[in-house]
């Protein structure tokens, strides 16, 4: 069976998680990525603790369906085969500083005149340009400034970190994905590549729809933990349950809200969902107490079957167990030459024509050098003399 992308090449510069979340994506649809590493270090995420059998269980999920060459492109030798590589490949993703890749004489401008169908997209923190451009950041730093992580946490206590990256994934690598399969979409009308400037800062503000129109329009600040979905309303918010587990409750809408509140026995609540805040806040110390009077068993049983938008927070263990994870193989057993049987992060988008697939496993450092120069048209005498 074919694959939507198995005609397409792309060179993977990127290192860590944004880009190669993103080329994963576009790996595990049929791409040829080629992950072009740096021939001491490679992916930094390698050696990344903690390890099995001296592997990274992280750099092994994000590099699968990947194949891996290692150039010094600091180098005469190194420059020169990138460039070849460039007149096979469809995409290019990298992550450097603006003007990382220009020092090195690699930049877009100069990689267009080799292959003016390449599609170039660049990864950083704030973009190209800006008088923020060149500073370091990590996903906390791009969140900050956003405005995301301002609205994260408990209202009169400190803003908290999510566990997941938003902003390297969210932000930066599925925009990536997004404007490399638009650019790839045109090119078919137009013959011609582009490049993409993929800003996580830019990417973190524009998942703020749900808070930041309201104050575009209204210039009214919304506070943590106040919102209508980050802690305002009893009907959307977390509990604390006799055993000390927690029950999510999303009943937002009022035909869930009137379940919910029959179900826990206090229907006298129905009519206070869209309550001010001092009375929601009321409330929800009514229905923690109620919640904690039972086990998180005992309230899944009372809610089965009932239209109340209430679900268990299940630690990982569980997560992998569910029966709904399982139905739609998000954890996937598959077999690693080094390892054996292992589990990793099954494929989230579902096709029904060319589903996506784990063909092979993240690829050990320069593990196909000699392969890529092959295609190249190299001779074995010649690949032998390079010394990759």
């Amino acid at each position: 069976m074919s694959l939507p992308l198995e005609d397409i090449r792309v060179l993977d510069l990127s290192r860590l998680l944004p880009g190669p979340f993103c080329t994963l994506t576009l790996a595990d649809f049929g791409a040829d990525v080629i992950k072009v590493e740096d021939p001491n270090v490679g992916d930094y995420s390698r050696w990344m603790e903690p390890t099995v059998n001296g592997q990274s269980p992280m750099f092994l999920s994000l590099n699968r369906n990947k194949r891996s060459v290692t150039l010094d492109l600091k180098s005469e030798k190194g420059k020169k085969l990138f460039k070849q590589l460039v007149e096979t490949a469809d995409i290019l993703v990298e992550s450097f500083r603006p003007g990382v890749m220009e020092r090195l004489g690699l930049g877009y401008e100069a990689i267009k005149e080799i292959n003016p169908q390449l599609i170039y997209c660049a990864i950083t923190g704030y973009g190209q340009t800006g008088p923020y451009s060149q500073y370091p950041g990590h996903d906390i730093n791009y969140l900050s400034y956003a405005g995301v992580l301002g609205q994260q946490g408990e209202q009169e206590g400190k803003p908290v970190s999510s566990a997941v990256q938003i902003a390297d994934i969210g932000g930066g690598a599925q925009m990536a994905t997004n404007g490399i399969l638009l650019a790839l979409f045109e090119r078919y009308k137009s013959g011609k590549g582009q490049f993409i400037d993929i800003s996580m800062l830019d990417g973190s503000l524009s998942w703020l729809q749900t808070v930041l129109p309201n104050f575009l329009a209204t210039k009214e600040e919304s506070e943590r933990g106040q919102s209508v979905l980050n802690g305002g309303r009893a009907c959307y918010e977390v509990y604390e349950t006799k055993d000390a587990r927690y029950l999510s409750v999303g009943a937002l809408e009022p035909k869930f809200w009137v379940e919910f509140c029959k179900t826990i026995e206090r229907e006298d609540l129905i009519p206070h969902l869209e309550a001010p805040l001092l009375q929601q806040n009321k409330m929800k110390v009514e229905i923690q107490t109620i919640i904690q009077q039972r086990t998180l068993q005992e309230w899944l049983d009372l809610f089965d079957g009932v239209d109340a938008c209430v679900a268990p927070i299940l630690n990982f263990g569980e997560v992998i167990d569910n029966p709904q994870v399982v139905h739609r193989q998000l954890i996937k057993e598959i077999y690693d030459p080094n390892l054996g049987k292992i589990q990793q992060i099954g494929i989230p988008i579902k096709l029904s024509n060319t589903p996506g697939e784990i063909r092979s496993q993240a690829p050990a450092l320069g593990q196909h050098n000699k392969d890529i120069l092959a295609e190249l048209g190299y001779s074995a005498e010649e690949i032998k003399e390079l010394s990759l």
